[in-house]
């Protein structure tokens, strides 16, 4: 069953020991704003798909945070978030990653699954792929097979 958060509230998620920050619910209207984000639109043709996946999270981000925690500069002093603070925080690995999981996955798991049972595109076997490797023409010309023994 899908349940609908009705009170679209930001909530606080943990991204490390000490570490956590304020996020929009992740609304359509919010990909849709990532997703024509300048700085995503600027990503190269060529980029990979990993270059894509951090200009997004980090435009993503740059919309979605509120607020933080134990997050602060050079001496140790807090900091509130800016552009430029959100996208020195996600080039820490070990934050993306928990950004990626945490907020980015949850709400892109609707997504996959319906991808995962969606119907092939022409009858039950259109997306199929074969798994029986084909005879070797050879082989099957050089020498028939033997007759199966009776009883």
């Amino acid at each position: 069953m899908l349940t609908l958060d009705l009170t679209n509230s930001p909530r606080w998620h943990d991204l490390a020991p000490g570490v956590r920050v304020q996020l929009r619910p992740l609304t359509t209207a919010l990909m849709v704003a990532t997703r024509s984000d300048p700085a995503v639109e600027a990503v190269p043709e060529e980029a990979s798909d990993e270059e894509r996946a951090v200009a997004f999270a980090k435009a993503l981000a740059r919309r979605a945070v509120l607020g933080w925690e134990g997050i602060g500069d050079a001496d140790g002093n807090a900091i509130d978030p800016s552009p430029e603070a959100v996208d020195a925080l996600l080039d820490i690995w070990p934050i993306f990653e928990a950004f990626q999981m945490t907020y980015v996955s949850k709400g892109l798991l609707l997504e996959q699954e319906k991808n995962a049972s969606a119907l092939s595109p022409n009858g039950p076997s259109a997306g199929a792929s074969a798994t029986a490797k084909p005879a070797h023409p050879a082989r099957a010309a050089s020498k028939p097979a033997r007759t199966a023994r009776r009883g």
